[in-house]
């Protein structure tokens, strides 16, 4: 998948999302917020200018947000965006209501609207994560020019190939095939047990936490 396959699949897969902002105090603060459109620069919603969700929007535009699909945790495919948003104003906003007709309900005519102003997610990096597969699915992305950094348990020359790490291994990721064995990153659960157990300390994390 390209990165709009990914923001097409918050967009009109999910859609709704638990979004993050930082108050004046720099506490997180979530609330639900719809993601109604994209492109391949990024992703829009819209929001009003009385809220204090706008207030920490253009006071910080460091946002998060997570996307969850599923009936339970084993059908279950979330979608995590870290990025940037800038308030684009309300010219946008017939389209999305066109995309979105069940906003009519929430804001039925044109004088109910004059406080709705629209942002845009205009660069970012996320993470896709199915549970619903097996073994788990894992894959990261990027758009609007922000750049990916690939983080992960990868094993090193210090290997002696004792396979202790994969006895522990809840997903069967790692590839005795290769010297030094390497571990398959989009099946790999992060949970650190390879690293935990290996008696040479073979196993190191690169990249953010």
């Amino acid at each position: 998948m390209q990165a709009k396959d990914y923001l097409q699949y918050i967009v009109e897969k999910i859609h709704s999302t638990v979004f993050a902002t930082v108050d004046g105090e720099g506490r997180p603060v979530t609330c639900a917020i719809d993601i109604m459109d994209y492109d391949e620069s990024g992703l829009y919603f819209l929001t009003a200018k009385g809220k204090n969700f706008y207030d920490r929007l253009k006071a910080n535009e460091n946002i998060a947000f997570t996307a969850m699909k599923g009936k339970d945790t084993l059908s279950c495919v979330t979608v995590s965006v870290q990025g940037k948003a800038k308030e684009i104003g309300p010219e946008k906003l017939p389209e999305l209501f066109r995309k979105n007709p069940y906003m009519e309900k929430i804001y039925p005519d044109v004088r109910s609207r004059s406080a709705l102003t629209v942002f845009k997610i205009y660069e970012g990096t996320g993470e896709w994560f199915d549970l619903s597969k097996q073994p788990i699915e894992r894959a990261g992305f990027s758009f609007g020019g922000a750049q990916a950094k690939e983080s992960g348990y990868f094993i090193t020359d210090k290997c002696i190939s004792c396979k202790l790490c994969y006895s522990k291994c809840p997903q069967n990721c790692i590839d005795f095939t290769q010297k030094p064995p390497m571990i398959r990153q989009e099946n790999c659960l992060h949970c650190g047990n390879c690293m935990e157990i290996c008696p040479q300390d073979a196993v190191i994390w690169e990249g953010s936490r």
